[in-house]
């Protein structure tokens, strides 16, 4: 018996009601009658923030002489009139604004590292229009956050962190600042999605919101509905600049650590493993035999550091930090990073398809250091013959004129390659003359037939793949995974 579109259409119409019913009540949470109590309540401890910095003005002598006539000789002739020739150009003001939040009562303040960033001074204004000059305690570039603090005399209002972990996607949040300096807005969203990265920096882990942000609401703060701040609002995504629904805040976990040390040390201290680490792709999980990719691939080991004398290698894939499994690389440096001083964990690595669990003590991460090799005026001798062509890779062993030819040093061990294909694979990676190949799937290459070897055995096992473990100079290891090609 066939149906009437009536008769559809109310069938249809009661299976939308049945669902809506079987959603438990405690999982739909309203929209807030008004954010006004919440606002009245929070807006005495969020500040606005204006910096003074001195930008050097341009040097006439560094720009070039026009031809007598022409249209630009006289618009820098009237640019530069006020500068006698050879003077020192002198710096002007630019100012800049920015939002931040009391976080005590004793005056400091909390706000994003780029508001204050070169900044000669830096003037916090309260809701009620008194205006500070403030002290920078600290601030870190990495997370972008910094710490202020204002003498007043008096207490004042604050805020207090909440715990970022608890924040879930779709939940609601009210946002304060000074949007292009018009002083303290509220505006309210929700949060969109959790975890994000945007290639800020190596500890991304933003909460994302549709809750309006714009230029000056960074360093304000994002609060939940109960009032404590979850998150720093640091970001927008926006061809325009102005707000599209997509702004980013850093956790208040993540900031409160950060902006805990600032205040007690005046800077950062974060843990340390000593580990340079990859994504691990599809393509590298295919030819390693692991079911899915997961994890973060070691690529280089720092001698000395806690990963080496912990036993961590060079091929290991870490799976496990301290008790959190490890999904995707980017999570090992954010927690690596939140881990004490000189505390002793338990770390679960990858190794040749084995779980090897080690205990590691870790580090204070140190200051970048930089090393640059001397020069070398000697003439250099000409590239060896290549003895091997494989997965159009031409292929030589390790000798000391190829040493002094690409610049190897003495304990980098392995094949080098003096030749590709340009329409191998290997090109397509970006593979060059002077890499060298020092593993084949963690296996150590001594000599050319060891790449044979290890292509002709994971063919063996069915793999379409083998994973390449190599040094360039300058550059350091890392991994590449190949596509195993047939040859002719």
């Amino acid at each position: 018996m066939s149906l009437t579109h009536a008769t559809r259409g109310v069938l249809a119409a009661i299976a939308v009601v049945i669902m809506v019913a079987s959603i438990p009540a405690s999982l739909a949470r309203p929209a807030p009658d008004s954010f006004a109590d919440l606002a009245e309540q929070l807006l005495p401890a969020v500040v606005n923030i204006s910096t003074v910095q001195e930008v050097q003005q341009p040097d006439r002598r560094n720009f070039p002489n026009f031809p007598p006539g022409s249209p630009l000789e006289e618009f820098f002739n009237e640019f530069f009139n006020r500068q006698q020739e050879g003077e020192n150009p002198r710096p002007r003001r630019a100012t800049s604004l920015g939002s931040g939040f009391i976080i005590d009562a004793e005056g400091y303040v909390v706000t994003n590292n780029h508001v204050i960033s070169d900044a000669t001074e830096v003037t916090v204004t309260l809701t009620n229009g008194d205006e500070y000059d403030a002290t920078i305690i600290g601030r870190d570039r990495q997370t972008d956050l910094a710490l202020l603090k204002i003498e007043t005399g008096e207490d004042l209002p604050y805020v207090e962190f909440g715990d970022s972990a608890d924040a879930r996607i779709g939940d609601w949040v009210m946002t304060i600042g000074n949007p292009f300096g018009l002083g303290g807005s509220v505006t309210a969203g929700i949060i969109s999605a959790r975890h994000r990265d945007i290639n800020a920096g190596p500890y991304d882990d933003f909460i994302q919101t549709d809750a309006s942000i714009n230029r000056g609401n960074s360093g304000g703060p994002m609060f939940d509905l109960s009032g404590k701040v979850i998150g720093v609002n640091t970001a927008i995504f926006s061809p325009t600049g102005g707000n599209i629904g997509i702004g980013f805040a850093i956790p208040s976990n993540q900031a409160e650590q950060v902006v805990g040390q600032l205040r007690e040390f005046g800077r950062t201290r974060r843990g340390w493993l000593g580990v340079n680490i990859q994504t691990v792709t599809d393509e590298i999980a295919e030819s390693l035999g692991l079911e899915e990719p997961r994890g973060a691939l070691v690529s280089v080991v720092t001698p000395d550091s806690p990963a080496d004398r912990g036993g961590i290698e060079a091929g290991d894939i870490i799976v496990e930090f301290d008790g959190q499994e490890i999904e995707e690389m980017r999570e090992l440096p954010r927690i690596v990073a939140g881990t004490g001083i000189e505390e002793e964990v338990e770390v679960t690595v990858l190794r040749k398809g084995d779980e090897v669990d080690l205990t590691i003590t870790t580090g204070e991460f140190p200051e970048e250091e930089r090393v640059v090799a001397a020069n070398d005026s000697a003439p250099l001798p000409p590239a060896p013959p290549a003895e091997e062509d494989v997965l159009g890779m031409e292929l030589a062993p390790m000798t000391a004129d190829a040493r002094r030819l690409y610049d190897l040093p003495d304990n980098v061990d392995g094949v080098v390659i003096v030749g590709i294909d340009r329409r191998s694979a290997a090109a397509e990676r970006a593979l060059r003359p002077g890499d060298v190949i020092a593993r084949v799937n963690q296996e150590d290459v001594v000599a050319l037939e060891d790449v044979r070897t290890a292509i002709q055995d994971a063919e063996d096992s069915g793999r379409s793949s083998v994973l390449l473990y190599m040094y360039r100079s300058n550059s350091g290891y890392f991994h590449v995974p190949l596509p195993i090609q047939e040859e002719g």
